[in-house]
């Protein structure tokens, strides 16, 4: 039998990730982020990369071709390093680099269910005109002024796809993004992602806080805010910097969003309101330039499931494939498509709507995760698990459900997921509260058998396998799933087939049996600031210092050993991988003395110095000291557990992004814990 012909796929933005293919089909893929435990992380590609070879057993000589995307350059000075570290590649010379809006459109075209497709692109920002691969034959509204092409990048672009092939319709431009307000775009100027990420970053501070303001939207109200943020005029979304210049005032603290947050949930709601209508107008445009009953989605705004639910409802395309890691973590997919399709001249293979591309975890790893967790657990293998997970949620308890390969993207979909009824009061904010530490605002998203989804969510016969459509949930069904219904009646959807994963739906269907209800609350598994877990070790990790009550491992039922002095606490200090700007440090509990020391100047002992030379810091498990500079005790003395690190931000003169990089330093230390919320 011959080998598979594999290509490889990288995309080097943030949220770095790599794909490969065997004989046209996804055999493995995986997000950076999984791997460093690092949220968002992207950059050199080494580590997974080698991750990807090594499990599926072949070596960098086998794959065909690798193609690479990043979004500021093309790789002009070698492929051997990136960012100051060295490359898996080195100096390889099958390797193609393609643009960035084209490898999201190849995202989107080589997985969507369709033969012919309209492909759009909208995100923050692609890459430069004068690096862009797909500007023959296109429409260019933007007129990009000779010798300027470096300083314009792309921000949407829309492509035919028939017969195999893609081609572009429309690419739009925009310079880069000005400076000063607090709202400014951190991305080109003219970009409806950098309008919602400027916004998501006023209001809560960090990075990973878009989906957070599609979430608050639902609890404000029209009317506070009422000029248009967008000037739309033939098929264009242009910003109006004008629309920006009133907000200077940013959220600076957890507090500050409790104490004022009508206005910031109003803002939201604006904010919202406004990208939908951008959407809407750029989409219609499109349409009518290259009408197509079907529309593939990619790129960061497309994980916007409210707008995606009225782009199906409200433009002309009937059907909508949203490609499910529509971000810059799908990048590595377009590239690998790309390269199966045009370098190699191969003939496309149908996608079978799958996201489970992390590779399986073998029973003897779990087995020694297991054991390592010591007396902490106890593990059995029920009967039938499904049936005892069943009984376990119908009881009200939250459990973990770990099966097979991860997904790939954002959503957990049955594979890494938090379960639980969606009708029993209080679980929603205990889940937010002791287990997601996270806002009491976020709403949670049902798991529902296709089926019967139309008996509950006024889903219009559409399907919507992951969780990137909005719904109404039916008025007479909303106390019934008041766990996973959001402020306004909606719920971001995840319909479920016996096709689609054989254990999950047969878990939903045992769950109806004993509730009458075919419906799950669904969340992934991990907390604020947490990549989704990626192996058995890290599920249980997790496990342990949350409020989940049991965890299933394949076929084992895991959990926790009750303490001889009592019931395990739910809420404990944590260690934070990744700490964000909400987060509340405290003194880890390993520490046990911090202390400065001076030297002073003639030995004699009199008298100190004007400044410490050094913070000593003593801990209970270890018998040597640690040392750290003197700069470390100001961030020390102001983590009592009521500050976060924005409010921390505020009285030490230092850039956020390097305070948070230091905490990350002292957390993985056991220097800093963080107040689980």
């Amino acid at each position: 039998m011959a080998a598979p012909t594999y290509v490889l796929g990288t995309g080097l933005s943030h949220d770095g990730s790599v794909c490969l293919l065997a004989d046209g089909v996804i055999a493995l893929a995986i997000e950076k982020e999984r791997l460093t435990r690092i949220k968002h992380d992207g950059g050199n590609d080494r580590l997974a990369m080698e991750y990807v070879l090594d499990r599926a057993g072949i070596t960098l000589d086998e794959v065909a071709v690798v193609v690479q995307n990043e979004n500021f350059g093309m790789f002009r000075e070698g492929n051997a390093e990136y960012g100051g570290s060295g490359r898996l590649l080195g100096d390889a010379t099958n390797v193609v680099t393609i643009s960035h809006h084209l490898a999201h459109a190849y995202s989107a075209f080589g997985g969507c269910p369709f033969d012919e497709t309209a492909v759009l692109v909208v995100d923050g920002c692609g890459n430069a005109h004068e690096d862009c691969l797909d500007l023959a034959g296109a429409h260019l509204p933007t007129g990009v002024p000779p010798g300027l092409g470096h300083l314009y990048f792309e921000k949407d672009s829309y492509y035919a796809a028939e017969g195999g092939t893609l081609r572009p319709v429309v690419k739009d431009f925009s310079p880069w993004g000005a400076k000063g307000w607090p709202v400014t775009p951190p991305s080109t100027l003219h970009s409806i992602g950098g309008v919602y990420r400027a916004f998501s970053g006023y209001v809560f501070g960090g990075f990973d806080d878009s989906g957070k303001l599609m979430g608050l939207a639902p609890y404000g109200r029209p009317g506070r805010f009422d000029q248009p943020i967008f000037e739309l005029e033939a098929g264009r979304v242009l910003v109006r910097r004008e629309a920006l210049e009133a907000f200077t005032a940013p959220r600076a603290s957890r507090p500050g969003l409790k104490d004022d947050f009508q206005y910031y949930a109003d803002l939201a709601y604006w904010v919202q309101r406004e990208v939908e209508r951008a959407l809407l107008h750029l989409v219609r445009d499109r349409y009518e330039r290259w009408p197509s009953p079907n529309l593939s989605y990619a790129g960061g705004v497309a994980l916007n499931a409210v707008a995606n639910s009225r782009i199906l409802r409200e433009t002309g395309f009937r059907r909508l494939y949203v490609q499910p890691a529509a971000g810059d973590n799908g990048l590595a997919i377009g590239c690998a498509y790309y390269g199966w399709l045009e370098v190699l001249g191969r003939e496309r293979v149908r996608h079978d709507q799958s996201t489970y591309f992390g590779p399986r975890h073998p029973a003897e790893e779990v087995r020694k995760a297991v054991e390592a967790a010591g007396g902490r657990v106890r593990a059995e293998q029920p009967a039938d698990v499904v049936e005892e997970t069943a009984r376990l949620l119908a009881e009200g308890k939250v459990v973990g459900w770990y099966q097979g390969g991860a997904e790939f993207g954002p959503r957990a979909l049955g594979h890494r997921s938090i379960l639980a009824h969606p009708g029993v009061p209080g679980l929603r904010d205990h889940i937010n509260r002791d287990i997601k530490f996270r806002e009491d605002f976020r709403p949670f998203a049902p798991s529902v058998i296709l089926q019967e989804a139309a008996t509950y969510f006024d889903c219009e016969g559409h399907d919507s396998p992951h969780m990137i459509l909005v719904f109404d949930v039916r008025p007479e069904w909303r106390e019934a799933l008041v766990n996973v219904v959001h402020e306004d009646g909606s719920a971001r959807l995840q319909t479920v087939t016996e096709q689609s994963e054989p254990r999950y739906f047969r878990l939903l269907r045992a769950f109806q049996r004993r509730t009458g209800l075919p419906v799950l609350l669904n969340t992934s598994l991990n907390r604020r600031g947490m990549p989704i877990v990626e192996s058995p070790q890290e599920a249980l990790s997790f496990f342990l210092e949350c409020g989940l009550d049991a965890l299933v491992l394949g076929d084992l039922l895991i959990t926790k050993t009750p303490r001889p002095d009592g019931p395990q606490p739910r809420r404990t200090p944590v260690p934070l991988e990744n700490p964000g700007p909400e987060d509340v440090p405290l003194i880890g509990r390993r520490v046990t003395g911090v202390a400065l020391a001076f030297q002073t100047p003639d030995g004699t002992g009199a008298g100190l110095p004007p400044s410490a030379d050094k913070v000593v810091l003593t801990f209970g498990d270890r018998s040597d000291p640690l040392e750290l500079a003197p700069d470390a005790f100001k961030l020390l003395s102001l983590c009592d557990g009521r500050r976060t690190y924005a409010d921390i931000g505020a009285e030490i003169p230092v850039e956020t992004g390097y305070l948070l990089r230091f905490a990350a330093v002292l957390s993985r230390h056991g220097i800093l814990d963080h107040v689980a919320r």
